[in-house]
This record gives structure tokens, sequence and C-alpha cells, in this order.
């Protein structure tokens, strides 16, 4: 479980090998061994003793931004990864394998699309039209990307035009099934001018938080990336591969405004835009959460979704160092 800390003034300490949170008056207590991440989203206070706990229990304490977004995190100070595998990294981020890679995420990334747009479409006819031209636009972006070929440096450009194109599609498309006094003009972020990006900017955060994990576990460097390249000055692989797992925050989003569950009263409004509150961002983790946790067949396992991230960083870094074949795939 995440342990998600949103009161401020919340008081997180240690008891034996038990979390224990305090909020004014209210205690609770939580057994370390069920925790596999602590969030922290508002002003709070952390005994030295919680976090020993965590770092001993391999628990990673992430801090978020009122937009959802990490700006911190504690971790322990163990190596997380073999030279061998930065190395590896390191040499092929400008090569025909690291542009085989960059196209592969973009391409998960646009057919997670079109199988979310093609359930949707099953679900409403009265958009089918609508949502079949999207559709085949958005697979038309995608024979694009396939047919890009050079050194990655030079076709980057290229990419990121495609990718632009694409998710102008897919957000007109997404704004349809909204019911329309929700519906928004453009992606905002930082913050966010409505009632959807306000809720997807901040899942997207989690998110980065869950793929930077994966990240370090599997010993991956989260600042060297492919696509989004080390000028950005930001974890550069997290940008990267995030692109594979966007989908989970759109299908929760969407299918809270679908449930009738996103109310005016879960928003603060700020001078140019709006912020998630309390009440907001207990609703969202709530759902993403129970998605994130849902049980699903994927390379030949059952596993939980969220775990799919890790699997697959270990998937990588070990075909890197040669533990793994492509045919291992």
């Amino acid at each position: 479980m995440d342990l998600i800390l949103t009161t401020f003034g919340t008081y997180l300490h240690r008891q034996g090998e038990m979390f224990l949170v305090k909020v004014k008056e209210q205690k609770q207590e939580v057994s370390a061994r069920k925790v596999r991440s602590i969030l922290i989203t508002t002003g709070a206070s952390l005994s030295t003793d919680a976090i020993q706990l965590a770092i001993e229990k391999n628990i990673d304490i992430i801090f978020l931004d009122a937009v959802g977004q990490p700006y911190g995190r504690v971790w322990h100070g163990r190596p997380g990864s073999t030279t061998a595998i930065r190395r590896e990294q390191l040499r092929i981020a400008d090569t025909e394998q690291g542009l085989k890679l960059a196209l592969g995420w973009m391409v998960r990334k646009l057919d997670n699309q079109i199988e979310f747009l093609r359930g949707a479409r099953q679900r409403r006819s009265r958009l089918s039209a609508q949502l079949t031209e999207k559709i085949e636009a958005l697979g038309a972006s995608r024979v694009s990307l396939e047919a890009v070929s050079g050194a990655l440096d030079e076709v980057r450009g290229t990419i990121m035009g495609v990718e632009g194109r694409a998710g102008r599609t897919y957000w007109e498309a997404v704004n349809l099934m909204l019911p329309e006094a929700f519906r928004f003009k453009e992606r905002s972020r930082n913050p966010a001018k409505d009632e959807f990006n306000c809720l997807l900017n901040y899942a997207y955060g989690v998110l980065y938080g869950t793929v930077e994990r994966a990240c370090i576990l599997a010993g991956l460097d989260p600042y060297v990336g492919f696509i989004h390249t080390d000028h950005y000055q930001k974890k550069s692989l997290v940008f990267d591969l995030i692109e594979c797992y966007r989908i989970w925050a759109d299908e929760t989003v969407i299918a809270l405004f679908a449930a009738r569950k996103v109310k005016q009263t879960q928003f603060d409004k700020l001078e140019n835009g709006l912020r998630l509150n309390k009440e907001g961002k207990a609703v969202l983790m709530e759902s993403f959460g129970a998605h994130l946790d849902e049980g699903i067949r994927y390379r030949n396992r059952n596993i939980k979704r969220r775990d799919t991230v890790q699997l697959d960083c270990h998937h990588l870094a070990n075909g890197w160092i040669g533990r793994i074949s492509d045919e291992d795939d």
C-alpha cells in the first residue's frame, strides 16, 4: 500500500516495526511490512526514527507539490545498480538501438490510446463516427513513427512532432467523452486551467514517482534519457518510460467523470487556475490506487498492474547487460 499524508500538521513517527500517524488527537498504526511508499502532499512532520524504518524496509518517501509533481524523495544510500547497466545505458543512448527503444515506447503509448478509444467506442455508440475518425488518425501517426529511421539525435524532432499531432488528436477524442460542463480547451499544467487537467496532472505526478522508483530498483539511471535529452535537467528516462503507462491515469480520471464522482468542491481556485484539494486527492487516489493494484496477465504471469513497471525496468536492464535476449520480449 501507499501511505498518503494529505492533512496539514500530520506527524509520522515510529513505534517498533509500525508507523504511527498522528493527526491532531487521532492516531493510526500501520505495519511497515504493508507499506510500499510514503507520499507526502502537504505540510507534515517526520521523526528520524520513521525515516530510518522506511530506509530499513526499502520504503521510499516521496514529497509531492500542490499539483502532484514529485520534488524530492528519501531513499537508501545503497547502490541500486551495477556499473555495467549504466555504462550500457549511456552507450546506446544515441545509437540505432536507442532509437528502436524510443520508438517502441512511443508506439506502445499510441497502442494504449487506440485500444482505450476502441473500448470507449463500443460503450458510446453515439460517438462512434467521431471516435473512429480519431482512432484512424492515431493509427496514421503510428505508421509514421514506425517509418522513422536514422540517428536518434537527428530524428528526435520528427518523433516529437508526430507525438504532438497524435496528442492533439487523442485529447480531442477524450474531450468528447467528458460531461459538457467539464470539457477543456487544451492540455494545461502548472497550474491546470480546468478540473480534468487538474486531476490528470496529479495522477501523472504520482505515476512519475512509481516509474522513478522502478528505475532505481532496476539499476537504471533516471537522468539518462533517449527521447527527452539530458539538457532538460530532469529525470529524462522517467519522462521517456512513463509514456508506456500514462493510459492508467487517463482511464482512472475519465472513469471518475463517467461515474459522476467529480465535484466542484474537490478543487481550490487559484489566481490562474485550479488546485486539487484534500477531498479531491482522496477521491482520485482511492480510484487510482485500486486501478494500479488490479491483477492483470502480463508477460505470462499474474501481476498487479503497477508492478508491471518494475518488471519492464528489470527486463530492460537485464537486456542491456546480456542476461536476456530480444527474443525474450
